[in-house]
């Protein structure tokens, strides 16, 4: 068989799709990037991440087309475990240079903004390191990998075997916050990236506070850990996080509220601005956002910034 893989939306590499494909080659299958204007297929795979963005136009008439991925509203089909459990092929991209996986799937908290309780339901061992780690850097998809004994085994396991990680969903900050023991541990391993915490409302500030103090008393470094910023219609509110985290001198990166329910959701113009101005970090650290959002519309209205403003972002 001729298997084409269709990567809809994914900035990052496709982990299910990695997966199809080192499957099939076991299989003696042929597998290649879909190319539908000089490629014929007899079938082919397409994974969508956001429900936002548009699916591919261009399908082929008279084959197998195989949809997944939280994208498709109500797709929350998972891979069989013949295929689930398959070290990834990563091959597919020529320039990688880590592994990535699942150790746990699912989580303990029922965010309403998250799709993993309807995807994957509750916290539950997944995979072994063992399982699909080829390299001496690993990107971990976990959505709460300290909230399971068995994440934890595997932690021990990463700073063991000394493989640099990062867990770029984030780590839980209350559960860092509420043991001590979990930040000793936290603070032996060696990062591929900074630690990744999240401040969804103003309700998990002290859990970030706290977390960040332990997570520094036990010198877990990088010292300047990510804050993912959850940005709603309450601008406010956002912006009383970003700057909480400006005073720990925490590095904030905001995300704009995304209804994954809906194709027709559309992020308002503030949330952009907002989004824009906490992620530039050379306007973030010069200018406040009152000042960016002014200075933004007046360029996209061709009016030059005035002195001051020209001052505040040199």
């Amino acid at each position: 068989m001729k298997i084409g893989l269709i990567n809809v939306d994914s900035k990052i590499p496709n982990l299910a799709l990695m997966k199809i494909s080192a499957y099939h080659k076991t299989k003696g299958d042929a597998v290649s990037w879909f190319n539908g204007m000089f490629e014929t297929y007899d079938k082919v795979y397409a994974s969508k991440v956001f429900s936002y963005t548009p699916d591919y136009a261009y399908y082929p008439a008279g084959i197998e087309i195989v949809k997944g991925g939280s994208g498709y509203i109500g797709n929350y089909t998972v891979l069989p475990d013949e295929i689930e459990h398959i070290c990834p092929d990563y091959s597919l991209h020529s320039n990688m240079d880590y592994s990535m996986g699942f150790i746990t799937r699912g989580c303990i908290r029922t965010c309403n903004f998250c799709i993993v309780p309807k995807k994957e339901g509750y916290i539950r061992p997944n995979t072994d390191i063992d399982e699909f780690t080829m390299h001496k850097n690993l990107v971990c998809l976990d959505n709460n990998v300290l909230a399971s004994d068995f994440g934890l085994k595997q932690i021990e396991k990463i700073i063991n075997r000394k493989i640099k990680v990062d867990f770029n969903q984030g780590l839980d900050a209350r559960i860092i916050a509420e043991n001590p023991d979990i930040a000793k541990l936290l603070s032996r391993v060696k990062w591929l990236k900074p630690v990744r915490m999240a401040m969804d409302n103003m309700g998990e500030a002290d859990a970030v506070i706290k977390a960040t103090e332990l997570l520094r008393k036990y010198k877990t470094t990088p010292r300047a850990y990510s804050v993912y910023i959850l940005v709603r219609n309450d601008i406010k509110d956002a912006l009383r996080r970003v700057e909480i985290c400006r005073n720990l001198n925490l590095n904030p990166f905001a995300q704009p509220y995304l209804d994954t329910n809906s194709i027709n959701y559309k992020v308002s113009q503030e949330q952009r601005d907002f989004v824009s101005w906490v992620n530039q970090k050379q306007f973030f650290k010069k200018m406040p956002y009152e000042l960016f959002k002014i200075a933004r519309h007046n360029r996209n209205a061709g009016v030059l910034p005035d002195k001051n403003r020209i001052a505040l972002i040199n």
